[in-house]
């Protein structure tokens, strides 16, 4: 069945696609959140049901997993697979050195717990996502519901001693009503628009009582998958300090990649 995909998300397709060439069978494998990282689960669904791939994925929400069960993938808990020997996600934000703003789909926490405890994180992005300098989407921080206009408030405080340029901060709302995470907690986005030390913010922004996490990923990033609308794709790895380049030609497939949204 042929379809016609926008630019976007031929970028994002092709981008999923060359990521799944780190995932071999036997592996256990994290499964990021967000419309990047939906690719990536059909991807490999497809592989499950076509060419006979075995992996156990750990989902970083739950809207994953719903996902990843929906293609076959077997889906376990991290404490289940304890360590995992690579994670595939999207980023908000990626800078030269592979640091990222993640989170704007709300499950940062997980996504920073599961990327962690990966031998390799691998993200995958379109070309849109690249910034010299992160802060110009806002940076999540995960909060506790308990306070959380306390926490806030302390968050603004701190943010007067920081190299940013804004730090207005905004509750993350669904309609009427505060957006909760998997874990029943809120998320405040501090709209910085350039963040001149995420190092330090981060350490200090994990400090203040109620924050749980924050969305900066720093040192965690191994290599990042760059897709682009025309079907290229770009492989940046800061291991091996290399760059490479290669082309997808579009695109004949079944239904599993029909019904994706952001």
């Amino acid at each position: 069945m042929t379809f016609e995909l926008s630019p976007i998300d031929k970028a994002k397709f092709v981008a999923a696609k060359r990521a799944t060439r780190y995932v071999e069978s036997g592996m256990k494998v994290g499964l990021g959140t967000g419309s990047t990282a939906a690719w990536l689960v059909r991807c490999l669904g497809e592989m499950v049901r076509d060419d006979g791939l075995r992996i156990k994925g750990v989902p970083t929400s739950s809207r994953t997993a719903q996902l990843a069960r929906e293609v076959g993938i077997e889906v376990i808990s991290l404490d289940e697979a304890k360590w995992l020997d690579l994670t595939i996600d999207g980023a908000d934000e990626y800078d030269s050195d592979l640091n990222l703003i993640k989170g704007g789909g709300g499950a940062l926490l997980q996504e920073k717990i599961v990327a962690t405890a990966s031998d390799q994180m691998v993200v995958i992005a379109d070309i849109s996502k690249q910034v010299d300098t992160l802060g110009a989407f806002p940076l999540p921080i995960e909060v506790i519901p308990f306070g959380w206009q306390t926490t806030k408030a302390l968050v603004e405080e701190t943010l007067i001693g920081m190299d940013v340029l804004g730090r207005t901060t905004s509750l993350r709302m669904i309609g009427d009503h505060p957006f909760v995470t998997d874990e029943g907690n809120h998320i405040v986005d501090l709209h910085l628009n350039r963040i001149g030390n995420p190092r330090q913010l981060s350490l200090v922004l994990n400090q203040i009582p109620g924050v749980v996490e924050n969305g900066l990923f720093l040192d965690i990033c191994d290599a990042v998958v760059i897709g682009f609308g025309d079907g290229r794709v770009e492989v940046r790895d800061i291991n091996k300090g290399a760059v490479e380049e290669e082309r997808y030609d579009f695109l004949e497939e079944g239904n599993l990649f029909t019904d994706i949204s952001d």
